[in-house]
This record gives structure tokens, sequence and C-alpha cells, in this order.
């Protein structure tokens, strides 16, 4: 049995799409990296740089010695003692600034240790900090190292926030022994161990998972912990959901309950996570009915399930390809008056595309849009990908005339995409036209002009069609020749009994009465 509208079999499907789908969402990507809103993660403080041209002349020639890679490190020292300037500790900070993307971070770490000796007034701890940061930033291990052992014997101070950020780093580069170190030596670095401290050691151990040693620091310093439970369990449940641990992850929040603490959306849907997570390994049956019953105890302690609870749900049911659960989720989502996002549609139209119900996939954006939500480019872009790595480029074609009627703007990849796959599919009429369309608008485009010529392009001839006729024409062949080998032994085995009868019956007339 085939799908509908479709010629690949169910047990086929995967396997043929996931090259394509690939292939085409990583173009996707390519062209649409600038067009993308992604969400990054802001620092803690803005800082209003000054460009190296605009700086003043004594510190822009600084800076073209630091950021130039010709030398080495000494050649580097060498240059910077020919030029005659009067550096402060604020121009030290400002030069790193504006250094710090294009230098490497050991030409900006050996100019930092040169302009100790340069400077009229010794360096405060403010300028050690920021170095710091800068360093730890750019993930290098060996300049941070240096940094705080320089900090370490001048006797200054570490800051806070620059803790925070080394033991992030520290944990993120798999050095979660050395942050556990710094965090024990605190007093060598002028650096209190207090609740602040111990969040942040905990929040880096539990991010990346080390959960167990986590909970050690926390058994230890419970004294320094007073007003922060919440937010130490919180990196708890967290950490334990990185490793699928969902046993501990209970633990934690029963642990939380026995002290009073309610755990709050943010824990439940962790949870959550972990709890669908593992399932989805495990057990894809049970995922839905434990969920269900997890929201059915986050409503026990008044807390409702969120458009991010039923999405960690409808998440895992599009990973497992489970359409009509899929579904059921979403019209819970509509009984319970949780007020559905664009990914919740997003996630049940990819599974339905996914399985092959393309009819079915396109009335659930069409429900998303009559309520009037309005997805993102990157909505469109995963679609239409998928949609040209199935093979369906006239549901993506659909899909795109909708983007266009909401206004998004950025159809320069997707223009791209369909030009090309139409072109190589064949149909270079409807390319030549889309090419049209996208220089009226004055869309950028980065394929070239080649692909509409016919001469030029290959055409991609598809040979799955061919292949399934002769494999249909081979089983009827077979099933013929099996069903006419059948009739013909029956006839001798009716041929032989006829003729045994006629035998017993001869015989019996020779034996009867003379």
């Amino acid at each position: 049995m085939l799908l509908r509208g479709c010629r690949i079999p169910p047990f086929q499907l995967h396997h043929y799409q996931t090259d394509h789908i690939k292939s085409v969402n990583r173009l996707l990507t390519s062209l649409a990296d600038e067009s993308l809103a992604v969400a990054t993660k802001l620092p803690q403080e803005f800082e209003a740089l000054v460009p190296p041209n605009h700086a003043p002349s004594e510190l822009q020639e600084i800076c073209e010695v630091v950021m130039t890679t010709i030398g080495g490190l000494d050649d580097l020292e060498s240059s910077l003692n020919q030029l005659i300037v009067s550096l402060t500790s604020s121009h030290i900070t400002q030069i790193i600034d504006l250094c710090k993307h294009e230098a490497p971070t050991r030409r900006l770490l050996r100019f930092f240790l040169w302009s100790r000796n340069k400077l009229k007034d010794a360096l405060k701890d403010e300028d050690f900090n920021h170095a710091i940061r800068v360093v730890a930033e750019k993930n290098d291990y060996t300049a941070m190292d240096i940094l705080l052992s320089e900090l370490e014997k001048n006797g200054h101070v570490m800051e806070m926030r620059t803790f925070s950020l080394v033991v992030e780093i520290l944990v993120k580069l798999g050095r979660e022994d050395e942050a556990l170190g710094i965090f024990k030596n605190l007093d060598k670095f002028n650096c209190p161990q207090n609740s602040e401290s111990v969040s942040a050691i905990v929040h880096a151990l539990c991010a990346k998972g080390h959960t167990k040693r986590a909970q050690g620091v926390v058994w230890h310093h419970k004294d320094k912990i007073s007003g922060i439970e919440l937010s130490i369990y919180k990196s708890l449940v967290y950490g334990w959901t990185v490793q699928e641990n969902v046993k501990e992850a209970r633990k934690v929040i029963q642990e939380m309950k026995s002290l009073g603490f309610i755990p709050d959306l943010f824990c439940y849907n962790t949870f959550l996570r972990c709890l669908c997570q593992r399932n989805l390994r495990r057990n894809p049956s049970g995922l839905v009915p434990e969920a269900l019953n997890v929201m059915m105890e986050m409503r026990s302690y008044k807390i409702s399930p969120n458009s991010i609870s039923y999405n960690i749900i409808l998440s895992c049911l599009g990973k497992a390809r489970r359409v009509k659960e899929s579904c059921d989720i979403l019209e819970k989502m509509k009984m319970a008056g949780c007020g559905q996002d664009w990914m919740s549609y997003y996630l049940v139209a990819r599974v339905l595309y996914l399985t092959g119900r393309y009819g079915k996939g396109n009335k659930i954006i069409g429900e998303m849009i009559e309520k009037g939500l309005v997805p993102n480019r990157k909505f469109y872009y995963d679609l239409i990908g998928l949609l040209c790595g199935l093979e369906r480029v006239n549901f993506a074609l659909e899909l795109f005339e909708r983007m266009k009627r909401s206004s998004l703007g950025g159809y320069g990849p997707i223009y791209d995409v369909l030009i090309s796959k139409l072109c190589r599919g064949g149909d270079f009429d409807k390319g030549r036209e889309l090419w049209d369309e996208a220089m009226a608008l004055g869309v950028t485009l980065h394929c070239s002009t080649d692909v509409l010529d016919p001469t030029i392009t290959e055409v991609f001839k598809p040979v799955r069609k061919v292949q399934e006729d002769v494999h249909l024409e081979a089983c009827s062949t077979a099933k013929k020749q099996k069903s006419n080998g059948a009739a013909k032994k029956q006839k001798s085995n009716g041929m032989a009994k006829k003729k045994k009868s006629n035998g017993a019956a001869k015989k019996k007339k020779s034996n009867g009465p003379s």
C-alpha cells in the first residue's frame, strides 16, 4: 500500500528523504544566514566600542601593531617598545576592546603583560578582570590560566562576574576539576565563598550535566545557599535533564516539595523535557500518557502548562513520527485554553508532511493563519525545504505564496531553491517565471542564470516509478507462474486419481464370478 499522493512506500520514505532534506536545508541555511533572526546571547553589559579608525592617533597606532599578523610575539613587543606613548589603565582596557575581535588572543595577552611596565600607575583590579573575561570569551585556557596566576600573584581581587564566566568556560572546555579548584581556593583571589559564588559553580556544572559534583558542592555549602534554594534546585533539575536521568530529576522535585518549595513552571517544563526525551528513546508508547500525568500534577499545584509544555511533547512525537497523537495534543491545547503559538502548528505540520499527509499539513497551516498567528521566516524556510526534499514542489510553491501574502520578506533563499529545483525537474518555464518575478521585486538571487538554460542544466529523471513498475510486473509474473504451476499440479493430480480409479474398476471386473 502506497501513501496517498506519494509513490514512495512508507517503509522506504525515511531513507529516501534524508539526503534530499538535509541538502536542501543546508542550502537554505547557508543562503539565509544574513536574513534569519536568530537568538543571541547578550553580554551582561553593553560596551560602546570606538572603531579603531576613529580612536586617538596614538591608540590607533598601538592597535595596528597589536592586530597585525606579521611577526611573532617577540616582534610584537619590539614594535611596541619603539612607540613613544603615554598610557593609562583606561587606555589599556580601550585598546583591548578595540582589538579583541581582530587580534589573536596571545597577542592581546602579550600586549597586556607588556603594558604593566609602561604605565605610570599600576593596573587596577578591574583592568585584570576585564582582560581575563576577554580571553575567557575566546576560550583560550592557557591565556586565562596565565592571567589568573598574575592576578593571584599581584594580590588583585577577582570580581564575581569574572569568576562566573571563568568557571563556565572551564566546564565547557571539559576542565571541571580546574573550575572546582578555583572555587575551593577563592580566598587566594580575594573573592568570597558566598551564595553568589556557590550558585555560579553549581549552574556551570549542571549546564554540562555534572550534576553529581554540583550536588556535592551544595551539600558542603548548605549554610551559604539560604535565599537561593529555588535557583539551586532549578539548576539541579536541569543538570539531570541533560543526562536524561528521570529518576534523579524526580528526586530533586520531591525534595523541593518536602522543604516547602513549590516547583515552578520552569522546573516542570524541564522535567517534562527529560521525561519525553527518555521515553522517545526507550518507550515511545508511554510518551503521551506519562507527559499528561505530569501536566495533571502541575495543575494540582495551580501551575497551568503553557505552549512550551505542549511543544516539548509535540517535538518528541514528531521525532517518533506519531501523527495521530500529535494531532490529539494540538486539540488538547485548544480544549485546555492554552494559546497555541506558530511553533505548535509547525511541529504538527512537519510530521504530517514527513508521513505523506500533505493535504492535512496544508489544512493545519491554513488554520494557523486564520487564527492570526504570524510565523517567522524560519517556519517557511524549513517547511519549504522539507517539501522540496520530498519532491513535492507544487506544495512548496503553494506555501511560498502564503509566505509572500504575509509580507515577511527574505524571499531570496526560497527563490534560489525553488528555481533550481524546478529547472532540475524539467519545469524551465516555471523556473523562468519565478526568476522574472524575483527580478521585478528586486530580490538578490545567488543561483546562476545557467540553471535556466536547458542545454546546461542536467534534468533529473526519476527512476523510482520505473523501478516500481518493473517490480510490480515481476511480482505479477511470479504470481501468475505460481498459479499456473498450481493449476498444472492440480490437473496432474486429478488425472492420476482418475487413472487410479479406472485401474481399480478393471481389477474388480476381472476378479468377478466366472
